[in-house]
């Protein structure tokens, strides 16, 4: 059977084991069981939920947001880079005209792109990466899928500027 029995009444047992059900009284529930209560604000853990100076402020409910927000910068970049490198073949043979310069252009901006997901935990990084994205716009001088890439990468780094701001503040 995998629920309570409804002849006997007072049987508290879940269905999934040893879960708790809500109205299980606190200590009584498995062992390493930790009641929970509703702690109003301010009345938690130092740092808790609150911003410098005892101001109550928003949490972004990550761990470790700043290794959250380095992530989202490194992985765009990452995947910046392997789709510059990627995309070097079939612009060739379909696009016609991607002569020399364009694919060194492309084949730097992917080395940047990479150089910079691996850099940023330095506070320039993020500027870089802005700067990053208005150099692959420019490269689309040498060709216009380079361009159609920069105006793509732009959006995508620009979201990540905006995510960046909403959880860091």
């Amino acid at each position: 059977m995998t629920g309570p029995d409804p002849a006997r009444p007072g049987d508290r047992s879940s269905p999934v084991g040893d879960v708790p059900t809500r109205d299980t009284p606190p200590g009584e529930g498995p062992p390493g069981d930790v009641p929970t209560r509703d702690t109003p604000p301010g009345e938690g853990p130092p740092g808790d939920g609150e911003a410098s100076g005892g101001q109550p402020g928003r949490r972004s409910g990550l761990r470790n947001p700043e290794g959250a927000v380095r992530g989202l910068g490194a992985g765009t970049l990452g995947l910046e880079a392997l789709v510059l490198l990627l995309a070097i073949q079939p612009i060739r043979v379909v696009g016609g005209d991607f002569g020399g310069a364009a694919i060194a252009a492309t084949v730097a901006l992917a080395v940047a792109a990479v150089l910079l997901a691996g850099l940023m935990r330095r506070p320039w990084a993020w500027s870089a990466g802005t700067v990053l994205q208005g150099l692959l716009l420019l490269a689309g001088l040498l060709h216009w899928s380079l361009f159609g890439l920069g105006v793509i990468f732009a959006l995508v780094w620009a979201y990540a500027l905006h995510v960046r701001r909403v959880i860091l503040g």
